[in-house]
């Protein structure tokens, strides 16, 4: 097992207060978790800008309209919390290269990592966007209901990202 940095939060304690978070989320807004909207809201705000006239005709954002909204601001909060907590942490730092993909991969593979990264992204989103939203969010929000589907969509994920770190990584390496 390794070793907790100095200063980096306990993932007990960061995995609680996300599970109370999901808790107020539901109890004082009534809304549950979930991302990968706000992503496609994302691209229709730009799209806006540049062809405002195709954003209009597109049945797809009469029903999803490309605004900022709760879940947009929660993508927000998400990028501006993780960054607070690495900085006050200590565990924030600059790389365009992990440790593990540079041990793997090497150093100089920066392209190869953007591209992969590029990739995985654009396959992540297609499947969210073709199951009308994504497997961890429906893993949250469902096992917060107690929904059994809901734990075996966490249960398939995390087994999915197992066997994807095991297969690209192998048993890791980094220091």
């Amino acid at each position: 097992m390794k070793q907790q940095d100095q200063g980096a939060w306990s993932p007990y304690l960061a995995g609680a207060l996300s599970g109370l978070v999901g808790v107020f989320s539901v109890w004082l807004t009534g809304n549950f978790f979930g991302t990968s909207t706000s992503f496609v809201r994302t691209a229709g705000m730009i799209e806006q800008v540049f062809a405002p006239e195709r954003v209009a005709q597109l049945s797809y954002f009469t029903k999803i309209a490309p605004k900022i909204d709760w879940q947009w601001m929660f993508v927000v909060g998400i990028f501006w919390g993780s960054l607070i907590a690495a900085l006050t942490s200590g565990s924030f730092k600059l790389q365009a290269v992990p440790d593990m993909w540079a041990v793997r991969f090497g150093e100089k593979s920066i392209a190869r990592r953007a591209l992969t990264a590029f990739a995985g992204g654009v396959v992540a989103m297609f499947g969210a966007r073709l199951a009308d939203g994504c497997p961890s969010g429906h893993g949250l929000s469902g096992s917060l209901q107690l929904a059994v589907s809901g734990f075996i969509a966490l249960f398939f994920f995390f087994l999915a990202g197992m066997i994807a770190a095991r297969l690209l990584y192998g048993r890791g390496g980094a220091k």
